[in-house]
């Protein structure tokens, strides 16, 4: 699941407003030089009349070709008198031209049938807002997730957890997998959760994060209320995080919603990153026997531990 046909279809209407106001500007400056500048208006009917005789002639092929250039150079010329009446009137050379937000692609969003970057980048800002994450995790790399506050057996915990979470990310569309944080409070596992976030939002996939008490409000919505779709979202979501699983009011319904949840996602192989202050009996005991076991055969666990980083 990337962008829905409906979000595509959104940014397009975009474009188009963009394009439609970037040319009703430029006859706004357009229309403002004819009553300023004099003659200049007279020189764009005489290049648009030579257009019109050059085209016909080249369809007809019915002048010489020496004619034709011609015509071709005549249209030069006083394209070269438009060029100097407006700058002598004070005015730039692309005054009367276009201002698009995007000059590469005229804000068509394409340039040679492939997306342009600007188009790339409407996609992923959209689906930053659609993922419950902040924009800020744009920025985010690995690279920000330090190990000067570790030492000992917590910074071997945290190196082996960010190796797998770079793994994670690397071969995300190769590898199936799915990863669990767990451990003490402010140890740093949000932030590779949101590492993984940004480097998947950043390359186009569809990232869903939830903390886990918006997790199970969304879906008591989607289940009894009007939030039907979301759901669907949170199962076919390329990437699904719940953030400090275990946060949230623990009840019959939390835990068979979490159990669909797990269920669906995984025969769909769709990925899914957990993270959690409980240890590992802590989870079994406030989860089920049933959650547990789909969590340990099918999540690689890291453990990390250390000091509150927060604090720190």
């Amino acid at each position: 699941m990337a962008l829905t046909n409906s979000q595509m279809n959104t940014i397009m209407r975009e474009y188009d407003d963009r394009r439609r106001e970037a040319i009703l500007d430029a006859d706004r400056r357009l229309h403002l030089v004819y009553e300023k500048v004099d003659g200049y208006k007279e020189l764009s009917d005489a290049i648009a009349s030579l257009s019109i005789e050059h085209t016909k002639s080249v369809i007809n092929k019915s002048t010489p070709d020496n004619s034709l250039s011609d015509l071709k150079q005549m249209i030069e010329d006083l394209k070269h008198q438009k060029q100097a009446l407006l700058v002598n009137a004070g005015y730039s050379e692309d005054y009367c031209l276009p201002r698009y937000t995007c000059p590469d692609c005229k804000d068509t969003g394409y340039i040679n049938n492939e997306k342009c970057h600007c188009l790339k980048r409407r996609e992923i800002e959209l689906l930053y807002d659609n993922s419950g994450i902040n924009r800020q995790a744009m920025n985010l790399s690995f690279d920000d997730a330090s190990s000067e506050y570790y030492s000992g057996e917590d910074l071997d915990n945290f190196l082996n957890s960010k190796e797998k979470a770079i793994n994670f990310t690397k071969n995300f569309d190769n590898d199936y997998q799915n990863l669990l944080f767990y451990g003490t409070v402010g140890s740093g596992k949000s932030h590779l959760s949101s590492c993984i976030a940004g480097s998947l939002l950043n390359s186009g996939h569809s990232v869903i994060y939830f903390s886990a008490t918006s997790l199970f409000e969304n879906m008591s919505e989607g289940t009894f209320g009007k939030k039907k779709d979301i759901l669907e979202d949170i199962y076919n979501c390329d990437l699904l995080i719940i953030d400090d699983l275990g946060t949230e009011m623990i009840n019959s319904f939390v835990i068979s919603s979490l159990f669909t949840l797990l269920n669906e996602r995984l025969l769909r192989k769709k990925p899914i990153v957990i993270s959690t202050n409980f240890g590992l009996e802590a989870l079994r005991d406030n989860y089920s026997d049933r959650i547990f076991s789909r969590l340990v055969g099918n999540f690689k666990f890291c453990h990390m531990t250390g000091p509150d980083i927060r604090k720190l």
